[in-house]
């Protein structure tokens, strides 16, 4: 079933933002994957040993079904996060045909960050902003 979730980016504090959050709302995680679980890509450069142990991928449910999602975003990987790029809207179509469709559209007179792709944790995946600024994550699960 289709779904939207919350996208959050944090420089180094992905893991006491979600402990506070958790705190707040008393809901468990439902997974935490760190950057040293990522494998190793060809062509791309080494993890930082410094970054290793940050968040790449964390989950929280809040309200109502929807899911609080997170990580830490290092420069050595090219991020600079910033207040304003800094949330992502999630949508999570039920097919690649919807996340093309929508993909194409948000993109349209605005920037394409991740071209839609197969990744390397099965799902298919791309990320863009729309012509207004507002980012975007759209991702298909396998």
């Amino acid at each position: 079933m289709a779904r939207v979730s919350t996208y959050l980016n944090f420089t180094r504090q992905t893991e006491a933002a979600f402990a506070f959050y958790k705190g707040i709302f008393g809901t468990e995680y439902n997974g935490i994957n760190r950057f040293s679980d990522m494998p190793t890509s060809v062509g791309a450069p080494p993890i930082a040993e410094e970054d290793k142990n940050l968040i790449m991928h964390i989950e929280l449910p809040i309200l109502g079904g929807h899911l609080l999602r997170g990580t830490d975003a290092p420069e050595s990987m090219g991020f600079k996060v910033s207040v304003g790029n800094n949330i992502y809207i999630n949508l999570e179509p039920d097919t690649r045909a919807e996340a093309d469709r929508l993909f194409v559209a948000l993109s349209h007179g605005g920037k394409v960050q991740m071209e839609m792709q197969d990744m390397f944790w099965g799902d298919y995946f791309g990320s863009c902003a729309d012509k207004f600024g507002v980012q975007w994550m759209l991702n298909v699960s396998k």
